[in-house]
C-alpha cells in the first residue's frame, strides 16, 4: 500500500504521542476531583457517577462524528481542527462547573468534543505506521494517553493539596492547548493525506453504504463487541480508582491526596500494558493476546472489592497491576480492526466500534455509583460488601468478552484462509 510513498520523516510517532498524551489529560481530571466535589457539592455516588458518563456519552458520540468526518474529509484536517476545539470545552468544563447539572453539562460537551486526538489519530497511525510493526505504535499511542491520565492525576493530586481542585482542572486543560499545538509539527512529518478518489484508489463509498458494509463484516463485528466489553470494565475501573483508594484510606484530608496520586502511580504503570500488549499482538496474534488480558483483568474485577481493608500501599499495587491488565490489550482492539478492515471505510469502522465501546463505558460509571449507593444503604457505608457488589458489576458487565473474542479469531482465521 504505502511502497511507491515516501516514508514519514522521523519523528512523526513521538510528536503524535506527545500530543495524546496532553489532550488526554481532561479525561482523568474529573477522576481525580470526585471525592472532592461529591463533598463540596453534596452529591449522591449516582450523581457523581452520572458526570463521568456524560462524558462517556459525549465522547462516544464525538468518535462516531469525527471517524465519519475524517473518511470524508480526511484524518489530518479533522485532527487539527478538532484538537482546538477539544482544548476550549476543556477549559469551560474546568472554569465554570460549579454543581451537579453544570458539571454534567460541561463535561459532557468536552467529552463530545474530544475524539479529535483519538480516532482520527488511529487513522494517521494506520497511515503512517507499517503493518508489522503497527501494534507496537498502536500501544505507543494508547500508552501516552495513560501517561496522561497518570499526570492528569497527580497534577490534580498537588493542587487538591497545596490550593483547591478547581486549580488542578485549570492545569488539565492548559495541557490540552499544549497538546492541540502539538499537531502541527506531528502532522508536517507525516504522510501527506491520501490521494482523492480517481487518482489510483478505490472509490470513495458513501456513508450509509459504509455502515452497511462495516455492520455487516463479520470479523469486525465480533471485535467490535469484544472492545464493548472491554470498555465497560475499563471506563468504570478508571472513573472510581481514585474514590475508592481515598475511601479505602479513610476519606480523611491528609489522604486525599495520596490517595488520588496512588491512582495515578495505577495509570502510570498501565503504560507498558498498552506498549507490551500491542508488541505481543505483533508477535503471538491478536486474539491471542485479547484474551489473555480480558480473562486476568475480569478475575481482578471480581476480586477488586474484597481488597477494601487491605493496607493502602498494597491495594495501590493491585490497582497498577488492574490497571495494567485492563488496559494491555485496548491497543490490540484497534490494530485488529486495522488488520481486518479496508483503509476507505476504516474511519467508519472505529465510528461504530466508539458508539459500542463507550456506549458501554457511559453505563458503566453510573451503574457502578447506583450499586455503591444501594450496597452503602444495605449494608452500611464502610461496609466491605458495598464495594464488592460495586466492583463485581464491573466484572458482571464484561463477562462476555472472552466468547466475542474466540469468535473474532475464528472469523479472522477464515478470512485469511480464504
Amino acid at each position: 500500500m504505502h511502497c511507491a510513498e515516501a516514508a514519514p520523516a522521523r519523528g512523526w510517532l513521538a510528536l503524535l504521542c506527545a500530543s495524546r498524551l496532553l489532550q488526554a489529560m481532561v479525561v482523568t481530571a474529573y477522576s481525580g476531583v470526585l471525592p472532592f466535589m461529591m463533598a463540596d457539592w453534596h452529591m449522591t455516588a449516582a450523581q457523581a457517577g452520572s458526570i463521568q458518563s456524560a462524558w462517556h456519552v459525549g465522547y462516544m458520540s464525538s468518535l462516531f462524528a469525527v471517524g465519519l468526518l475524517a473518511d470524508r474529509y480526511g484524518p489530518h484536517r479533522v485532527f487539527l481542527i478538532g484538537s482546538a476545539i477539544s482544548a476550549c470545552s476543556a477549559l469551560a468544563f474546568a472554569a465554570f462547573a460549579h454543581d451537579h447539572l453544570s458539571a454534567l453539562l460541561l463535561y459532557g460537551l468536552a467529552g463530545l468534543c474530544a475524539g479529535a486526538s483519538y480516532t482520527p489519530g488511529l487513522q494517521l497511525l494506520a497511515r503512517n505506521a507499517e503493518p508489522a510493526v503497527r501494534g507496537r505504535a498502536m500501544g505507543l499511542f494508547l500508552g501516552s494517553a495513560s501517561m496522561g491520565y497518570a499526570l492528569s492525576l497527580a497534577v490534580v493530586a498537588a493542587f487538591s493539596h497545596a490550593l483547591h481542585w478547581r486549580f488542578g482542572l485549570l492545569a488539565a486543560a492548559g495541557c490540552t492547548f499544549a497538546g492541540a499545538l502539538l499537531t502541527v509539527p506531528a502532522l508536517r512529518r507525516m504522510r501527506p493525506p491520501a490521494p482523492p478518489a480517481g487518482a489510483g484508489t478505490p472509490p470513495r463509498e458513501g456513508t450509509w453504504h459504509a455502515l452497511a458494509e462495516t455492520v455487516r463484516d463479520k470479523p469486525a463485528m465480533a471485535g467490535n463487541w469484544a472492545y464493548a466489553f472491554h470498555c465497560w470494565e475499563l471506563m468504570a475501573l478508571w472513573a472510581w480508582l481514585p474514590a475508592y483508594l481515598v475511601a479505602s484510606a479513610g476519606g480523611a484530608a491528609p489522604w486525599q491526596g495520596a490517595g488520588i496520586a496512588l491512582a495515578a502511580f495505577a495509570h502510570l504503570v498501565s503504560v507498558f500494558g498498552s506498549i507490551g500488549g500491542g508488541a505481543a499482538s505483533d508477535r503471538f496474534g491478536r486474539a491471542r493476546i485479547m484474551m489473555a488480558a480480558t480473562l486476568m483483568s475480569l478475575c481482578m474485577s471480581f476480586a477488586f472489592g474484597w481488597m477494601w481493608t487491605w493496607p493502602l500501599w498494597l491495594l495501590a499495587a493491585m490497582a497498577a497491576i488492574y490497571n495494567l491488565l485492563a488496559i494491555a490489550d485496548s491497543s490490540v482492539y484497534s490494530t485488529a480492526l486495522a488488520d481486518v478492515v479496508a483503509p476507505h471505510r476504516l474511519g467508519v469502522a472505529y465510528s461504530v466500534r466508539s458508539v459500542m465501546g463507550f456506549g458501554a463505558g457511559a453505563l458503566s460509571p453510573w451503574v457502578f455509583g447506583l450499586v455503591l449507593d444501594w450496597g452503602q444503604t444495605r449494608f452500611g457505608f464502610g461496609s466491605t460488601y458495598s464495594w464488592v457488589a460495586a466492583w463485581s458489576s464491573v466484572g458482571l458487565g464484561a463477562l462476555l468478552g472472552p466468547w466475542m473474542i474466540v469468535r473474532f479469531g475464528r472469523l479472522e482465521r477464515a478470512r485469511r484462509a480464504r
